[in-house]
């Protein structure tokens, strides 16, 4: 309302001054719808505006009758039917136009659907961003059950939306409210619907396996009818709002024990919605009797996968390599996953067992695997060298035998064997060896003397300088020889 000293002003700026209405409504501060209802209780009418006629007339017939045919048809083909007969306007002009004319669908109704005690939950995933392992970023994905009756909302976050995480989502909540709902409404999730064409739904057969197990029905909603889980939906806008902002956690685990607790208290502390008298907690308690039963066995939700084992000893599973033990090189085995463990089997028998890493293209190792290969790797030197000892010098056999009885250590006796070998050759080595076996002495000792001996014999030089180092500080150096008569000076006085 005005004073009536404002109307008056309007009524003069109009009527003697000849202002326009958006003028003295701007000048004195008001609304111009205020501006032409003062002037009309005064008997001025404001002049009306006088429209110019829009480019688009003449093609409005055109349009309403081509969108009474084909309601979506989209503005831009619309707009080229249009330029096709003439049009030259522009194209967001012509858009608006479309927009005015497009006959809008009927606004629907919607019953409040109401569920009995134990009757119905709802399942969904809900994504909240990405959570770093190691050097990995994973994606963050939030399992939500929400019992229909009670609104008790059960709450996990895991590092992946498949299939064996949707599964231990359901045993885990399962267990939370402590009974089974007897239908669960899911969304057109994968994990859940593989196919649909109207009302021929083909579940995934996992997801029937786990329904069997649980006795309960898996029921996805319609197409576009999203109100038909309204519930699952409100639940993840109020974790969005009043769970997760400024969450601090250390791990995942961390993170899923604050999501229990919330759970348990926040989200269990609000008003019930079909009794505002009630809170959630009280409507559950009541609802919790109607649930059906536990099994005896909780459902196994083990991913398993076949995979090939090559030449080095290590399974990849989820871009991480872990190790089995060198016996199950070139082979095909299963490994088996849960959440927390990875398990490789060979056939029926368990091969190897690690920690699950949830990292990327982390190497996971049992020391034990790696030390047995390499101590197979030492022994299979060892045995290729007395291969080639027994070759070049047949002796050596009755030597190890004898070194074996006396409890030496074969495969320093080996090594030092092959040493002399490459110095000396397999002639040598072998008259040194049974020269030694000959008189009695089955020692390493005896079999370097007769070489020794051998070679001062033929006025060969002993072969211990091609043992020095290679180190330049030792090779580089030249030193200068001095005559040993000096030496034998040494203790007499000078004459």
């Amino acid at each position: 309302m005005i004073t009536k000293e404002q109307a008056a002003e309007v009524v003069r700026l109009f009527h003697a001054e000849k202002w326009k209405i958006g003028t003295i409504a701007a000048q004195l501060g008001l609304h111009h719808g205020t501006v032409r209802r003062t002037l009309a209780r005064e008997g001025m009418a404001a002049p009306s505006r006088v429209s110019k006629p829009s480019i688009v007339a003449p093609y409005v017939p055109l349009i309403v009758e081509t969108l009474d045919t084909y309601p979506r048809l989209p503005a831009s083909r619309l707009y080229a039917m249009a330029k096709e007969r003439g049009y030259q306007g522009s194209p967001d002009h012509f858009r608006r136009s479309v927009a005015q004319h497009r006959p809008r669908p009927a606004a629907e109704a919607y019953l409040r659907l109401r569920t009995l005690p134990g009757e119905q939950a709802q399942v969904d995933w809900a994504h909240f961003g990405t959570h770093t392992v190691g050097s990995a970023e994973r994606q963050l994905m939030a399992f939500v059950m929400v019992l229909s009756f009670s609104r008790m909302v059960f709450l996990r976050f895991y590092l992946s939306a498949a299939m064996p995480s949707f599964l231990h989502g359901h045993v885990s909540a399962f267990g939370f409210f402590g009974g089974v709902p007897r239908v669960l409404l899911y969304d057109n999730l994968k994990s859940a619907v593989l196919e649909r064409k109207g009302d021929a739904i083909r579940f995934h057969p996992t997801l029937l396996e786990l329904s069997a197990h649980y006795r309960y029905e898996p029921r996805p909603v319609a197409v576009a009818r999203g109100n038909e889980k309204g519930r699952v939906e409100r639940a993840i806008q109020y974790i969005r709002t009043s769970f997760f902002p400024a969450r601090k956690y250390r791990d995942l685990d961390d993170l899923n024990q604050q999501a229990l607790e919330w759970c348990q208290t926040t989200a269990a502390e609000r008003r019930s919605q079909e009794n505002e008298k009630q809170l959630v907690r009280d409507a559950f308690e009541s609802e919790r009797p109607s649930l059906l039963g536990l099994p005896e066995h909780s459902f196994i939700c083990d991913e398993r996968t076949p995979a090939d084992i090559g030449k080095t000893p290590y399974v990849r599973f989820d871009l991480n390599d872990y190790s089995v033990p060198a016996t199950v090189t070139r082979r095909s085995v299963t490994v088996v996953a849960s959440l927390e463990r990875v398990r490789i089997f060979d056939g029926v028998e368990l091969v190897a067992e690690h920690d699950r890493s949830w990292d990327r293209r982390h190497t996971v190792e049992n020391p034990a695997h790696i030390e047995a290969l390499a101590e197979a790797k030492r022994k299979a030197a060892e045995h290729r060298g007395l291969d080639r000892l027994y070759r070049a010098a047949p002796s050596s056999r009755a030597l190890f035998r004898a070194l074996a009885q006396q409890g030496k250590n074969l495969g320093g006796a080996t090594i030092t064997l092959i040493k002399q070998l490459d110095l000396n050759g397999a002639a040598e080595v072998e008259a040194a060896i049974a020269e030694a076996l000959k008189r009695s002495t089955p020692h390493l000792a005896a079999v370097r003397h007769v070489l020794e001996r051998r070679r001062y014999e033929r006025g060969q030089p002993p072969v211990a300088g091609r043992h020095l180092s290679t180190d330049e500080r030792i090779q580089g150096p030249i030193v200068t020889p001095h005559p040993l008569t000096d030496y034998d000076n040494i203790g007499k006085e000078p004459q």
